[in-house]
């Protein structure tokens, strides 16, 4: 790979993609003792979940204040946008929030190795955490619609979004999801699986 690559749809430097590599690298050292990811992607990690993290970075959009990301788990995809934001929105601070304190160990030791200044990390159940008033809500293979519009609700700012990947089933979830909330939403196709979505929700409001 050579300087200006494009990673799912996203210009970034030798440097960023290094970081990248360096963050793919030490999430399969971990994972055999943390099981950050399922050992059976680990084989197709960069289109699985690297590539799949990074297709979010657009909506940084040189975002000046906070990224909420909810069930970091391994870092996907909070620590992947952390990467990617030092380039295109070294402003943007990310919070990523996990109740496994493994999970957490991993998090901020990549954050250190990667030194990544702009990440945070939540030891705590979301249920637990104070409102965040974050600009952006994220949350990867967390749980349905409705609940994450629950959570969203709750630390979006005034003016904020959340941007949730969704796999082909999709549509059922949105259905669901407005039988108890209300909300404007956008579908994104996926760059890494034409029939998933990136579901970008805002005013959100409880029925």
């Amino acid at each position: 790979m050579s300087a200006g690559t494009v990673v799912a749809g996203v210009d970034v430097s030798r440097e960023t993609l290094d970081r990248l590599e360096q963050f793919a690298a030490l999430l399969v050292k971990w994972n055999p003792a943390i099981n950050l990811v399922a050992r059976s992607t680990i084989e197709d990690l960069w289109a699985r979940h690297i590539l799949d993290s990074v297709q979010l970075a657009p909506f940084l959009d040189r975002l000046p204040g906070t990224w909420l990301d909810l069930g970091s788990g391994g870092g996907l995809p909070g620590l992947v946008l952390a990467i990617v934001s030092n380039e295109v929105s070294p402003n943007t601070r990310f919070e990523l929030v996990d109740s496994d304190q493994r999970k957490c160990t991993f998090l901020r030791q990549a954050a250190r190795e990667l030194e990544l200044r702009n990440v945070c990390v939540h030891s705590v159940r979301i249920e637990e955490l104070k409102p965040m008033s974050a600009d952006v809500v994220s949350a990867r293979a967390l749980s349905n619609l409705s609940v994450l519009c629950g959570y969203a609700a709750k630390h979006l700012s005034s003016g904020g979004f959340a941007v949730f990947p969704k796999g082909a089933a999709y549509l059922d979830e949105v259905h669901e999801a407005r039988n108890t909330w209300r909300f404007h939403i956008e579908e994104i196709e996926s760059m890494t699986n034409k029939d998933a979505r990136l579901l970008k929700l805002s005013a959100i409001e409880h029925v």
